[in-house]
């Protein structure tokens, strides 16, 4: 499966932006799918931001984003997406979005099979 991510961009500090992960290739209903956040200037933070599963029955959400950022997907358009609200500084950096076939072991941990490009959020104070 081949992702794409998009949707980043400039944001203040309390704002909201809603990222997307385009699949294509095989079919997406067949992964489990998580977002990866990597700041700048760090290595990519080796737990998901958030991870949902193939069916999206299940979420899961790291504690540093909970109750502001959601995952969901749309099995039938191919897509994935992050949306995230109430925006800090702390959350800026590249977003990546990942996949993992929904055999392949725990839904939110790594490791992930399949990268995206990644998509760079900026959130200012």
């Amino acid at each position: 499966v081949q992702l794409q991510a998009s949707g980043g961009g400039l944001v203040q500090a309390g704002g909201s932006l809603r990222l997307s992960c385009a699949a294509s290739g095989r079919a997406f209903s067949s992964y489990n799918m998580a977002w990866f956040r990597q700041a700048p200037g760090k290595e990519r933070e080796r737990d998901p931001v958030a991870a949902i599963t193939w069916s999206a029955s299940t979420t899961n959400y790291a504690d540093s984003v909970k109750g502001r950022f959601t995952i969901s997907r749309d099995n039938a358009k191919n897509t994935g997406y992050l949306q995230m609200n109430s925006l800090k500084p702390e959350d800026t950096g590249v977003y990546y979005c990942a996949a993992k076939g929904r055999f392949s072991g725990s839904y939110y941990r790594p490791p992930y099979d399949y990268w995206g490009q990644g998509t760079l959020v900026t959130v200012s104070s």
